[in-house]
């Protein structure tokens, strides 16, 4: 899986840091407002306490518990999140507010503090394992800009997508045009052990306008002191 980041040289933008947790979990801070994307902290890329963020908003992709495992530690917070997701997450994991109340959907956006989060399309599964076998209704992915997007011109914005649990999609190799690629979603488990320089390899080779950023578990990228 891969996160990127999309910004243009020399334009002013709120400041936005991202963190990585392992995993898929990152930590994005847009301006003042913190977002807090997929927790899970059973991972062993992160030695960060779960229990000292305070996110603004919690933002979930999917119902898999390797990206909710840690929602129960926030409660309170407002979910940007399928409705089904929101509900699932308030019948099992504690009281929490919604955007718009009850969840958003695919192609949405919301202004969430100093931010813009759209939800786009994600090609995977999204049942959640419990002994009914519920659905998290559509997998996700996110785009997280601090511009209003179609109401700024792109070369205005400064842009993260976290691309969930996708698969590959031709929107992906044709659309995203990004300055920096971020692995992530590996290392967890035996079965998504990766080599990361192959990573590096395929963005060279496949994306050559992109540079591949590998980060090590807790670390933070500055945008700012990238643009």
């Amino acid at each position: 899986m891969t996160t990127s980041v999309k910004c243009e040289s020399g334009v002013a933008v709120d400041a936005m840091q991202l963190t990585w947790h392992g995993h898929s979990t990152w930590h994005v801070e847009v301006g003042s407002t913190s977002l807090l994307i997929d927790p899970f902290f059973e991972n062993p890329k992160t030695d960060a306490d779960p229990d000292r963020l305070d996110p603004d908003y919690l933002l979930l992709t999917h119902g898999h518990a390797d990206h909710v495992g840690d929602v129960d530690r926030y409660e309170g917070t407002t979910l940007v999140a399928t409705p089904e997701l929101v509900e699932y997450c308030r019948d099992n994991s504690g009281d929490f507010d919604a955007v718009g109340g009850m969840g958003m959907n695919l192609g949405g956006t919301v202004e969430v503090g100093d931010a813009f989060v759209t939800m786009h399309r994600a090609d995977h599964t999204n049942g959640i394992e419990t002994t009914y076998g519920a659905s998290g209704g559509m997998p996700a992915s996110f785009i997280v800009s601090d511009t209003r997007p179609a109401k700024v011109a792109d070369e205005e914005s400064t842009t993260f997508f976290h691309a969930g649990d996708t698969s590959l999609m031709t929107e992906m190799r044709d659309g995203l045009d990004v300055d920096y690629a971020f692995p992530m979603h590996y290392d967890t488990f035996p079965p998504i052990e990766i080599d990361t320089g192959e990573f590096e390899r395929a963005i060279e080779g496949n994306a050559p306008g992109a540079e591949a950023i590998v980060l090590d578990g807790d670390e933070t990228f500055d945008l700012e002191a990238h643009l």
